[in-house]
C-alpha cells in the first residue's frame, strides 16, 4: 500500500504546483464564506471554475512543450517586447496583492492556536506578528538564493503540504459531518445577508488563469517536449481534480457548519472560521483547521511570488529559469512588496477581512489579458500537425474567456462601490 502511494507521488508532476498556490489561506477564506453565505448551491459554480481551469491548465501545457521558446519570449517575438513586458507588469502586481494577503493568512492561521498570548489579544495584537512575517519572508528570500535544484525541491514541498491540506481537510469535514448528524440543536434561517465578493473571489481564485499561465513554464522546468503530451494531459487534469476536490471539502464544511444559522456572525478572517469551529465540534476540529490553514498559507507563499518573479523577468528577456538570477531578485521584491501591504494592514492601514477578500477579487481583473494571451498563443497558423492544439481544449478555454470578461466588469463594479462606499 505505501509502495503504490510514493509510486503515484512519484508520477505527480507541475500542475501539483500550481493547486498548491491556488489552494491558498485566500480560497479557503474565500470558500468558507460563499459556503456560509450561498449554501450548497455554490458547489456548482466551483464545479464549473474547476472545469475551466483544466481547460487553461491543459492548453498552458500544451504551449509549454510545443513551443521552443518561453510563452513571453514568444509574445515578444509576435507581438513586441511592450505586449509582453504590459502581461509580466499586470500579472505581477496580482502576484504581489495577492501575496499580502498570504502573509495575513499566517497570522490569522497561527492565532487559535496562540489565542492566549498578549494579554488575551494574540498574535494580531502584538508587535509578534510582524517578527513573524520578516523571519518567514527573509528564510524564503535566503533559500531562493541558497536551495540547488529549487524546482525539485518546491515540486516535493509541494506535494507534501498538498497531502497535508488533503487529510486536515477531509479530517475536518468527517468531524463535522459526526457533529451535525448528532446535534439536534442546531436551528437554520434564511436571515443571512449574502455578499458576492467572496464568491468572486472564489472563481477568481479557482479559476486563477495566472497559475495556469506558469505552467507554461513548469513543464518546461520539468524537461517535458511534445512527446511527454499525454504525461501532462493526466498531470494537469489530475492535479486541477485535486483542487476542486480539496475546495469542495471546504465549502461543503462551511455549508454544514454556518449556512442559514442564527447564532453564527459573520466570518471576518480564516481564523474565526476555525476558532467558530471549536465550540461545536471540540479543540481537534480547530487544530486540524489550523494545520490545513497553514499548509495552504506556505504552500501558496513562495510560489504565489515565484510566479510573478518569473513571468516579469521573462517579459523583460532577463530569463524565467529558477537557477537564473533575475526571477529569483523579482521574487524576493513580490515578497517585500506583499509583507510591506500586510505589516501596513496589522498595524491598522486596513481591515484584514477587507485586504484578503479584495486581493482574492481582484486577481479575477487579470484574468481576460491573460486568457487572451494563451489563446492567441493556441491558435496560430503554424500549430499544425501534431503541433495543433486540439479544439476542445481551445473551445474550454473560449468559454473561460468569455466568463473572465464577465468576471472582470463585474468585480470592478462591485470593488468600487465597496472601495467608495
Amino acid at each position: 500500500m505505501i509502495g503504490r502511494l510514493n509510486e503515484l507521488i512519484g508520477k505527480i508532476g507541475p500542475t501539483i504546483i500550481v493547486a498548491a498556490v491556488v489552494l491558498g489561506p485566500g480560497s479557503i477564506l474565500t470558500s468558507s464564506r460563499v459556503g456560509a453565505d450561498f449554501g450548497f448551491p455554490a458547489w456548482f459554480v466551483l464545479a464549473l471554475s474547476t472545469f475551466l481551469m483544466i481547460g487553461m491548465v491543459t492548453l498552458a501545457a500544451r504551449l509549454g512543450v510545443t513551443y521552443e521558446r518561453s510563452l513571453c519570449e514568444e509574445l515578444t517575438t509576435r507581438l513586441g517586447r511592450g505586449a509582453s513586458l504590459f502581461v509580466g507588469l499586470v500579472l505581477f502586481l496580482v502576484v504581489a496583492l495577492f501575496q499580502s494577503s498570504n502573509n495575513l493568512a499566517i497570522i490569522a492561521g497561527l492565532e487559535p492556536l496562540v489565542e492566549d498570548i498578549g494579554d488575551g489579544r494574540g498574535l494580531a495584537g502584538t508587535g509578534a506578528s510582524l517578527m513573524v512575517l520578516v523571519i518567514i519572508n527573509f528564510f524564503v528570500a535566503f533559500c531562493l538564493f541558497r536551495v540547488r535544484s529549487l524546482y525539485s525541491q518546491i515540486e516535493r514541498l509541494m506535494k507534501i503540504l498538498v497531502l497535508v491540506m488533503i487529510f486536515a481537510f477531509t479530517g475536518n469535514l468527517i468531524v463535522v459531518l459526526f457533529g451535525v448528524l448528532e446535534s439536534d440543536a442546531i436551528q437554520k434561517t434564511s436571515s443571512r445577508k449574502s455578499d458576492l465578493i467572496p464568491l468572486l473571489g472564489m472563481i477568481g481564485t479557482t479559476f486563477s488563469i495566472g497559475g495556469a499561465f506558469y505552467q507554461g513554464y513548469l513543464v518546461r522546468e520539468k524537461g517535458w517536449k511534445l512527446a511527454d503530451w499525454r504525461k501532462g494531459l493526466r498531470d494537469s487534469i489530475f492535479g486541477i481534480c485535486v483542487l476542486g476536490i480539496v475546495t469542495s471539502f471546504i465549502l461543503i464544511t462551511s455549508v454544514l457548519t454556518f449556512h442559514g444559522r442564527a447564532d453564527v456572525v459573520d466570518l471576518k478572517s480564516v481564523g474565526d472560521v476555525a476558532k467558530q469551529l471549536e465550540p461545536l465540534f471540540g479543540k481537534g476540529a480547530k487544530v486540524i483547521f489550523s494545520l490545513g490553514i497553514m499548509a495552504g498559507a506556505f504552500s501558496s507563499f513562495l510560489v504565489n511570488a515565484v510566479i510573478g518573479g518569473t513571468i516579469l523577468s521573462d517579459s523583460l528577456g532577463k530569463g524565467w529559469r529558477l537557477s537564473d538570477t533575475m526571477p529569483r531578485v523579482l521574487t524576493c521584491l513580490a515578497l517585500l512588496i506583499g509583507m510591506g501591504v500586510a505589516s501596513w494592514s496589522l498595524s491598522g492601514g486596513s481591515g484584514t477581512v477587507t485586504l484578503i477578500t479584495i486581493a482574492q477579487a481582484l486577481t479575477v481583473l487579470g484574468l481576460p489579458m491573460l486568457a487572451a494571451a494563451l489563446i492567441y498563443l493556441g491558435t496560430r497558423k503554424e500549430l499544425v500537425g501534431e503541433k495543433k492544439v486540439p479544439r476542445w481544449i481551445l473551445g474550454t478555454c473560449w468559454l473561460g474567456f468569455v466568463v473572465a470578461c464577465s468576471l472582470a466588469v463585474k468585480t470592478a463594479l462591485m470593488v468600487w462601490d465597496k472601495v467608495s462606499g
